[in-house]
């Protein structure tokens, strides 16, 4: 039985191998439009597109078909209208620039979008000036990767995402390039997906964006100055490893922002000039290691609304604070980070302190409660306040100290 649906699927395959043509769209070829090279096509064959620009309004696609373009056709939507929309599954588009879609605050236009369907695969594209850039409705085992987005839009409401995906499952975006959206990537109930390699920069908001979305993982990409910087809420299951985090800066702005987050990682990643490197909100059992906290004006801020994360084997360099709260008790553990203003001192010479670190300052507690009082940072009065806090706390939190910090910082 086993050997006949092995020797009928073989047949199958070896079919569509056969039947499989290709057809070839442009001016100068049998279909001038795209659309009607699509109609003619029948599942599994190639539509070519010549270079050109082509104005056709809407393109759908419901076969599925390899969609490739020559030089990077431009498919115009001429500032009115959704330029490409995938409605079948396992198609393919590749080498197209998308430019000028529409702009609607009732609907979600985009360059591309892909309508509740699996397999399709969004490479090596350029999506220039659209609403939405890549729009993935209710997908499952998508790719989009390659592909560069820019918008120009100056507020929220003239701009959506960049990459958005929303109710999505077994997602992969990789290798993407995206500036000048709403939102640089956008997950909503999105789930054990991967984000890996991408550069969002010079977004409005946020750089990437995502709620609800649970067992996603977010590694070696590159979020940089973006208007508050990049936020993670309502999740669990999140895997944040070897990403940078960079000059996000603004009032309420941050590296990330992790809010109502729980069984985490955050591991490996840089977060250098920023507002906060890291800012924690309604926070649990999070492991948050071998990162780096540089340059930036607090490296973290932890509210006292967080619970059981572990703070380990982190660089704290050259922060105005290190650490900050709002909270008297603490609930979470800092054990072996390095910390530049360390003054303690090592007689048994194992690299970690014989005197506990407490990274907040008073100053600290006195900003968080009145920002205008940053005025006095570096004043006399203020480094004395400091002084007299670390021989004898009265207002910052007693417990909230690392008891070995290492000496030297951790190679990372």
């Amino acid at each position: 039985m086993r050997k006949k649906i092995f020797i009928s699927a073989c047949f199958f395959f070896a079919c569509i191998a056969v039947s499989a043509r290709v057809i070839k769209a442009g001016k100068h070829q049998a279909y001038p439009s795209i659309q009607q090279a699509i109609d003619a096509s029948v599942p599994g064959d190639t539509v070519w597109v010549e270079a050109g620009v082509y104005r056709e309004k809407n393109i759908v696609i419901k076969k599925s078909i390899f969609l490739s373009g020559d030089h990077y056709p431009v498919l115009d939507g001429e500032h009115h209208y959704e330029i490409l929309s995938v409605k079948a599954p396992n198609v393919t588009i590749k080498g197209f620039k998308l430019m000028n879609s529409g702009i609607s605050s009732l609907e979600d236009i985009a360059g591309l979008k892909i309508y509740n369907v699996s397999g399709v695969v969004v490479d090596s594209n350029i999506l220039q000036n659209t609403f939405f850039g890549i729009y993935v409705q209710g997908g499952k085992n998508c790719i989009i990767t390659n592909n560069q987005l820019k918008a120009s839009s100056q507020t929220e409401q003239q701009s959506g995402n960049g990459i958005h995906c929303w109710k999505c499952d077994s997602m992969q975006i990789t290798g993407n390039n995206i500036s000048g959206h709403r939102d640089g990537i956008y997950f909503e109930f999105v789930t054990n997906s991967i984000i890996w390699r991408n550069i969002s920069t010079h977004n409005i908001r946020y750089g990437l964006h995502f709620m609800f979305s649970n067992n996603d993982a977010y590694i070696t990409n590159v979020f940089q100055n973006n208007g508050a910087g990049v936020s993670v809420m309502f999740t669990r299951g999140v895997k944040m490893f070897n990403n940078r985090f960079e000059d996000n800066w603004g009032d309420g702005a941050f590296g990330l922002l992790l809010k109502e987050i729980s069984d985490s990682y955050v591991i490996g990643n840089k977060f250098i000039d920023n507002t906060s490197g890291i800012f924690m909100e309604g926070v649990s059992r999070v492991q948050i290691e071998r990162n780096e906290f540089k340059k930036n004006g607090w490296g973290m801020k932890i509210q006292a609304s967080c619970m059981d994360n572990k703070i380990a084997e982190n660089n704290f360099l050259a922060n105005t604070f290190d650490v900050g709260t709002n909270g008297s008790l603490v609930l979470n553990s800092f054990d072996g980070n390095y910390w530049d203003k360390y003054e303690g001192y090592d007689l048994n010479k194992d690299n970690r302190g014989d005197i506990p670190y407490h990274p907040v300052s008073l100053f600290s507690v006195i900003v968080e409660k009145n920002p205008p009082s940053m005025m006095l940072f570096r004043s006399f009065m203020t480094s004395l306040m400091d002084k007299a806090e670390k021989i004898l706390p009265s207002l910052t939190p007693e417990n909230l100290k690392d008891d070995f910090p290492y000496m030297k910082p951790l190679p990372l």
